[in-house]
Parts: C-alpha cells; structure tokens; sequence
C-alpha cells in the first residue's frame, strides 16, 4: 500500500505515522526483542496521564465510558455523531497531552460543551461501566473540568509565585516549594561527589507535619502498572542481542523493583556502555520538565535500532567530541579537559510510549546525571523517522512563503534547511548537552526553575555555533559555508516570531525549549550592538507584516558565541541570579502586537501548529513452537482505535 503520512486533525494537532525503514530486514529475534520491549513502553502510559495531574485518569475514562456508551462501533472506529463533536475533540485532546492540560501551554483545556450536559451523559452510564458511583465521580471531576480557577496549569513558572502550590502536576502533596527545595538540599548536603538524582521517582508527600517520600516501585505507587513494565521487560531480555544488553534489563529491573536511585545510576552507566547491538530503548522515569522545580521524572519510554546509514554523520560529529569542546567559545575553565564516552546514533523509532507519545522529541540525549556525563559520558540519539515524517508533512504548506522575508531566502531554506535541521539536532544533543563542566562545588539543581531552560539555550548554542563552523564543511557534514544560514535564518524567526503560533494570545512563553529559542533569539536582537555598529537583525515592514531580515550572518555567529560562553558561565558557577535576569528579560513575554499579526498569518495558512503520531500496531506471528518467527507492522489504526485499544489493553 501506499503509506500515508498524514492523518487526522483537531483543535491545534495534526496526527502524522511514521514507518519503519529496514524493519523487514531485521532477524526474527531482533523483531521479538523489540516487540516486548514495544509492550513495556506501552505499559507506561497510566503513570505519566496520573503523573500530569490526580484527576487525568478518572476524567479520561469517563470520557471513554461515554464513547463506549453512546458511540457505535465500526470498523473503522467509533461512529459518534450522537455525541457532540465538542466532547469528541476535548477527548482527543485529553488523549493527545496524556491529560487535561496542553501538552506545550501547560494551561488547561477550556471544555466547548457545558457542564449540565456532561452529567447528562454520565447519568446514563451504566453503573458498572463508571470508574466510581456517578455523584461521587460527578462532584469530584466537574469542578477540575468546568471551573477555570481550580489546578490552572500543569506547571507553573510564574517568578514570584509558590511553583509547587501553584501547579497541577502530581508531584507532591501537602508541600510548598520551599519545603520541596529544603528537603531535597539537605539530602544533597550528605551525598559527597556522585549524587543519585535525589526526588526523581518519588512523590514527595507530607504526613502528620513530616515530609516523606512515596517512592514509585514495587510494593509502591504504581506498583502494579510497574509489575506489567516487569513482565514485558524479562520476556524482552530473553531475546537480547548481547550480555550488556542482559544486564541493563536485569539493573531496570532491580531499580523497578527497589526505587534504589544508586541502582538507577549503575544502570544509566551500563546503558551508557552498550553500543554493539543494533537496539535500544529508553524505559522510565527519566526527564524532569513536568515538575516546576525540575526534581521529579515524567515516565516515558521508546524502542529503536540505529539507522545505519544516517548514523555514519552522528558518529563523525562524536568522534570529534574533543576537538569541540577544545575549540569552543567558553571560558577554559568551563570545558572538559577530556571528553569521555560521547556515543551518538540516528535511530528508527519502533515505539513510543508516556511523555514521548504521541508528541515526541526527536532527539534525546541522556542521562542527566551531570557526575555521570563528565566520568563516563552520554549517549544521543536523532530519530530519523520522526524527522522524515515532519519534513514530508510541511512541504508545499506555504508557510515559508508566508514567513521568510524573500524568495532568496526561501531558496536557500528548501536547498539547506533539511540538512543543516537535522545537523543541528545531532549537535545539539550529541556535544550541546554534553559539553562543558561544572565547577567544583557547584550544585546541579542551583538554577532552581530556569535550569532546563539555560540547559536547553546551552545545547542549542553549541550547535548554532559550529554548524557555521569550517569543520562542517571539512568532515562532509554541510556541502558548503554557505548552507548554515539556512539554519540561523529559521532559529532567529522561529525564536522571534513563528513559535508563538503554538500559544494563546495574552498568554506568556511556558515551556522550557520554547523559551529557551525566545532567549537566543531576542537577546541577540537586543545586543547585537555588542558585535555591529550596523543592523545584525533587522524587523522590516512590507506590505503590513512584519519580516525578519539578517544582514550579516557572521556577526549573529559572534553573537552566537558571546551568549553561549555566558550561558556556560552561568551553569558551570550556578548563577541563580543571572539566569533569573535572561529568562525573565528575554524569553518569557511576547510583543502582543506582534503576536496578533502572527497569529492572524498562521490562521490564514491553516496549517496544525503540533504534531503527534499514531504508533504501527505490531502483531507477533508464533511458529509451531509458540517462538515468535516474525512480528507484522499496521499503520492504519486510527488515533481513536489505538486510544481505546491502549485503555483497554495496558491499565490496571
């Protein structure tokens, strides 16, 4: 058949698939390998919906009980013209943020129907298709629901304000912010140079005036969604490439079953190690955005195997870590005397599951352990598949015709702007988040609220910075010095003008990566005086809209270079204060009026400001032995078939 990118639309979301190249030459040992290691990501999916707020699971499936109830079946999906499509698309959207708040915004989702006919709904529910008795599940859920005052936003960033009171995320219970970072400072005190990432899976609860952790293993919360991850990942270890790969499940397991965070940095280094096998995954409590004050990890999980070909660039930029970090624009200081165990692949996703699913990075680089990146290195990842289902997505949607400022400018976007995209994201993850060094002393978390926003603007100047670089052009990985402005083109007008299509007139930037291209971008608009006597950037007018115009390429690289080497500043000496200044300055409010004449623009375009995908549904085929000898991939499960298959297949 002839594969089909793009899917459905709602609200701001457009759902694309993506497939799985070479999938058909892999061994049928490989095939079950990540066939079970596919069912432990899917496992995960409960705890990151309760994750993001207390009441995500019970407003979803009593919006699930109302589908089964008044939808009809089909085989294509669900025939739900008996339900106002309003309900269907909050729904869908619920689905799509693993909860009921944007997956980007962070605030909540305003409902388009009204509360009277919710409880209309659910009252004709029978009884033993509800998650709870209806008056009880009714008074609990509609005032989360219809009440915009009552757990506004998922996180909350607002300088001033307690971000742990203040935010809906599921993190703690009974607890301020400042008990939150006097807990956890004290615990850091006493760690000595290794500290385990103290927080990262525990909620942090307070009993009888005392604070104590609910730690998330076996025997604890989540403990029986942890017993299915379990299962599926001791089937999975059965069909391991190698050793290594043995031992890493065996370690994830261990740390599943204890909580012991030392166990979990013994398996962050042995994943660290294993490179010989062909795949790989990443299964857990892992990134720490969701929380405000960036201790605790949302679950998330994906299956890969390394693109062969596309990996050829990722370990040409890896193998030259040391002269990277040997050349940057930092204080001496700041770099790493010696790079150690920089291992960087392009991958095929084979599943996503949790805070990966359906909206998905694409590109990872971990652990986050900063003791562990500057004794034994980090592993990225740039996932190929994502990227090429993107890129396919956007073409001939108008949106640089409508944005860039000439038809030059489009040219040399569509001739460069593929390449040097992905060549940034390598250099981003691969050297960005693995360059540099902390001073001695100094704590990780010291930067409190702005710390993944500085980390984010640190990797992404590191790449900035090099893709102009000679080198590129040296090791093949850009075809000429001319290319990169493609990439600092974009950057710049995405930092300054486009991403705020993804945000709600009035509204101020909350997400850590959106902020993070807000600060480069407008910083180097308000400095560029420090390089130029002359415009570097320039917002022109023509015809009424607002354009943006660089005039001189190599200035903005020095601009580039002088904000990279302060932002490293900031993080090696743990500057709380200056990092407060650049955010707040630079990266959290928007020109209103500007923003309007964006919005307006996009709106015209009617292009989907997000992306998510729809996972291949994955069937193993049995021999006469009950071994798996092969496992069949679907692509037209529709984002509502796959939905309720999930809630279905993998909750408890």
């Amino acid at each position: 058949m002839d594969f089909k990118y793009n899917d459905e639309r709602f609200a701001d979301i457009q759902m694309l698939r993506y497939q799985l190249p070479d999938f058909e030459s892999l061994t049928a040992r490989q095939k079950a390998y990540i066939y079970y290691l596919s069912e432990a990501t899917l496992w995960g999916r409960d705890i990151t919906f309760d994750q993001n707020g207390r009441y995500n699971l019970l407003i979803r499936k009593t919006l699930e009980a109302i589908l089964c109830t008044y939808g009809k079946k089909t085989e294509e999906g669900y025939d739900t013209s008996d339900i106002k499509p309003e309900l269907i698309e909050y729904l869908k959207r619920v689905w799509f943020s693993n909860g009921i708040y944007h997956h980007y915004g962070c605030e909540k989702f305003e409902p388009g129907f009204t509360q009277e006919y919710f409880e209309q709904l659910v009252r004709g529910i029978p009884a033993d298709k509800l998650p709870m008795a209806a008056d009880e599940l009714l008074g609990t859920i509609c005032p989360v629901i219809f009440n915009p005052d009552i757990l506004p936003k998922r996180v909350n960033k607002a300088s001033g304000e307690d971000l742990v009171k203040t935010s809906a995320c599921n993190f703690y219970q009974g607890v301020t912010q400042q008990e939150a970072e006097e807990y956890y400072k004290a615990l850091k005190s006493q760690a000595g140079s290794q500290p385990p990432s103290f927080g990262l899976n525990s909620t942090l609860v307070k009993k009888d005036g005392k604070l104590t952790e609910d730690v998330w293993r076996i025997g604890g919360k989540y403990g029986k969604i942890i017993e299915k991850i379990i299962e599926n990942l001791t089937k999975a270890k059965e069909y391991a490439e190698n050793d290594r790969q043995k031992k890493i499940i065996s370690l994830l397991i261990d740390y599943y079953t204890t909580g012991n965070l030392h166990t979990f940095d013994e398996y962050s280094i042995e994943w660290l190690k294993e490179t010989d096998g062909r795949i790989d995954f990443i299964n857990g409590f892992i990134e720490v955005y969701g929380d405000p004050l960036g201790y605790k990890a949302t679950w998330e999980g994906i299956v890969e195997y390394r693109d062969l070909e596309a990996s050829k660039r990722t370990q040409t930029i890896s193998n030259n870590a040391q002269w990277f970090e040997d050349h940057s624009p930092v204080d001496p200081r700041f770099r790493k005397p010696k790079v150690k165990g920089v291992v960087a692949n392009a991958i095929c996703a084979a599943m996503i599951g949790g805070e990966e699913y359906p909206s998905t990075a694409i590109g990872i680089n971990l652990p986050n352990a900063d003791w562990i990146r500057a004794e034994h290195g980090s592993k990225s990842i740039t996932i190929t598949n994502f990227t090429s289902a993107y890129n396919k997505a956007a073409k001939g949607n108008g949106f640089l015709e409508e944005f860039a400022i000439d038809a030059d400018t489009v040219a040399m976007i569509r001739k460069y702007g593929d390449v040097c995209d992905d060549l940034h994201t390598d250099l981003h993850e691969c050297l960005g988040h693995g360059s540099g060094q902390l001073l001695p002393g100094t704590d990780p978390d010291a930067l409190k609220a702005y710390g993944n926003t500085i980390e984010e603007a640190r990797a992404d100047l590191f790449g900035l910075y090099y893709i102009a670089d000679e080198k590129m052009v040296e090791l093949g990985l850009t075809p000429d010095m001319e290319a990169y402005k493609s990439n600092y083109y974009t950057y710049i007008m995405n930092g300054m003008m486009t991403q705020t299509v993804r945000i709600t007139l009035g509204n101020d930037i909350e997400e850590a990566h959106m902020r993070n291209r807000a600060l480069i971008a407008n910083w180097c608009y308000a400095n560029q005086h420090l390089v130029s006597a002359t415009d570097v950037i320039e917002k022109k007018k023509i015809n009424g809209k607002t354009y943006i115009a660089i005039n001189d390429y190599e200035a903005l690289r020095k601009l580039f270079a002088t904000l990279l080497a302060e932002i490293q500043r900031i993080k090696s000496e743990g500057d709380f204060n200056a990092a407060q200044q650049l955010v707040e300055r630079y990266a959290v409010k928007i020109d209103a009026k500007l923003h309007e004449e964006v919005l307006t623009r996009y709106r015209n375009l009617n292009i989907a400001p997000y992306k998510g995908f729809i996972n291949p549904h994955m069937t193993p085929v049995y021999d006469a032995d009950n071994n798996i000898a092969d496992v069949t991939l679907d692509y037209t499960e529709s984002l509502t078939t796959q939905m309720m298959r999930y809630s279905k297949d993998y909750s408890r």
